[in-house]
């Protein structure tokens, strides 16, 4: 299996995004119960604007093929 090098940049918006996205599924984890009960769930501001930011500074914001084909290959699905 071939596999990308990232720039440091593109690392850093992959673990950003990783992070946001292990923050979401855990904030929907702890919300619990059947759909449409209780409050929603709460993503800290700060997890999502780390993640935009990283995007920015990769250069890959608006731009979401070229981001999900580096993190497919930085991080494959089994």
């Amino acid at each position: 299996m071939p596999t990308a090098v990232l720039t440091d940049r593109e690392r850093v918006a992959v673990q950003a995004y990783l992070r946001l996205l292990h923050t979401v599924r855990a904030a929907f984890d702890a919300a619990g119960g059947p759909p449409g009960g209780g409050r929603p769930p709460v993503v800290p501001p700060g997890v999502l604007a780390e993640a935009e930011r990283a995007l920015a500074e990769a250069g890959l914001t608006g731009n979401e093929e070229e981001f999900f084909r580096l993190l497919h290959s930085w991080c494959p699905q089994p």
